[in-house]
């Protein structure tokens, strides 16, 4: 008996055991978590990025087009089902815990011969088989360990993908109504402009009409005023497609997307400072850089159920069955049986084994090149969206100063026009210059927003489970 009780003690001990390294998050290279270098003054680099980041545009229509995409965007369905499935296969490596059990029933008619024929028996008959076992596995080497690792270093994975998946499709969201918005916005700018040239051309011609100009400056200022009329209809399909495409993100066909998803005619903006944080607070936020991490950990799990099978496999288990050739004494004394033991399954082919280990290692290799890759990329993106949105503030500042001089300048032209103190020519110059500009500041701040969005997109979001 204390032979008994030692080498339960001494299986119990081993069961605690596992092989394979000991899984350690790698640390991200001083330079990557500091300030980034592209922030400026359009950032605040002392506060983080907010959880709900599309709310600080203040827009209750947005607000509610997110919250659908987020219910209803197929993408986001996709990966919610993939992460049930990481949760359920986490619950089957955990199974591998629980002992083992397996039923089994046959019912055979035939002929047996005269050696298995007990005594009594016809020649004839049925044969009618019930068995019941039951293992255990004890994980003396931690292959079931290790394998639950694993599984769990798959779902933290899959839940960081969702997060992706979430922050992409917010993204994308919030760009499609600015999109749409900011079509908007351009094209009563676009309206405007005809509107002003077709009092240009009224003037002129007019004055053809008295003969103070000649058709060749009505013709010219007639060509521009059709070739801005010809951007009005452009215009009006980018913003059906963007219509299109928010009412895609949120899981509804085009024809059922709100009329008041459409109402917005200006362009999204923010004239507070983006908080954006510092590169340690991006590195913890990102779900790409968090995935990465999670594959590393299962990758470096599944070294140690590669180095288990280097090793035997101990089942505590039994069974109990019964074989009759009738019913009515199936489970009387005489046919029934049970086994109960030990049992030692060894694979002996070292070389198999140790090439799946070698195989285990160089997949936490790639998976730790990827986490590395990862880092920098998201690093790469974050200081990229900085410098695109700072470089485009001070497109928009020079090009708002050039508005203003050559709406001033149109308005002076206009004025001398009338007087008969310059040609039409120059008053032609001065419309094209104020219609570009007039254009080109709307367009910037549609790229605003556009740039705003991708800082927020790199930054990653900050979800939760």
């Amino acid at each position: 008996m204390i032979r008994v009780l030692l080498g339960a003690s001494s299986l119990l001990a081993l069961a605690a055991c596992a092989t394979g390294p000991d899984y350690a998050r790698p640390a991200a290279p001083p330079a990557t978590t500091g300030a980034f270098v592209s922030a400026g003054p359009a950032v605040d680099t002392a506060a983080t990025t907010n959880d709900r980041w599309w709310q600080l545009y203040a827009d209750p229509v947005l607000d509610g087009l997110v919250a659908d995409a987020l219910a209803a965007n197929i993408d986001v369905r996709v990966a919610v089902a993939r992460l049930e499935r990481a949760r359920a296969s986490l619950r089957e490596r955990r199974g591998d815990r629980l002992p083992q059990a397996t039923a089994g029933a046959s019912a055979t008619y035939g002929r047996l011969s005269a050696i298995q024929r007990p005594p009594g028996v016809a020649q004839e008959d049925w044969t009618i088989d019930l068995g019941l076992d039951v293992a255990y596995e004890v994980d003396l080497f931690g292959r079931v360990g290790r394998g639950i690792e694993a599984a769990r270093g798959d779902l933290g994975a899959a839940a960081a993908d969702a997060d992706a998946v979430r922050v992409a499709v917010v993204a994308d969201t919030t760009r499609a109504y600015a999109d749409a918005a900011s079509a908007a916005e351009r094209l009563a700018v676009a309206t405007r402009i005809v509107a002003l040239l077709d009092q240009a051309l009224r003037v002129t011609r007019s004055r053809q009409e008295v003969g103070m100009t000649t058709g060749l400056d009505t013709a010219r200022i007639a060509a521009l005023r059709n070739q801005r009329q010809a951007e009005v209809p452009a215009i009006a399909a980018e913003r059906q497609a963007a219509l299109f495409r928010l009412a895609t993100l949120t899981g509804r066909a085009p024809a059922a997307l709100p009329e008041i998803a459409a109402a917005r005619d200006t362009t999204l903006r923010l004239d507070r400072p983006i908080p954006v944080g510092d590169g340690a607070a991006l590195l913890a936020r990102r779900p790409d850089v968090r995935a990465a991490e999670r594959r590393l950990a299962a990758a470096t799990a599944r070294i140690g159920v590669a180095t288990a099978d280097l090793y035997p496999r101990i089942s505590l288990g039994g069974s109990v069955g019964s074989t009759s050739t009738g019913v009515g004494n199936l489970f009387g004394a005489g046919p029934l049986n049970w086994l109960l033991g030990p049992l030692i399954s060894w694979a002996v082919n070292p070389v198999q084994a140790r090439a799946r280990v070698a195989g285990a290692e160089a997949d936490t290799q790639a998976a730790l090149a990827t986490f590395d890759g990862t880092v920098l990329t998201a690093l790469e993106e974050t200081e990229t969206a900085l410098s695109n949105y700072a470089r485009v503030l001070e497109r928009r500042a020079a090009l708002q100063a050039a508005r203003d001089q050559a709406a001033v300048a149109a308005r002076i032209t206009r004025a001398q026009q009338r007087e008969g103190q310059i040609d039409s020519l120059a008053q032609l110059d001065a419309e094209r210059t104020f219609a570009d500009t007039e254009a080109s500041l709307a367009l910037v701040d549609a790229e605003i927003s556009r740039a705003q969005i991708d800082l927020f997109r790199a930054l990653g979001g900050n979800w939760s489970a």
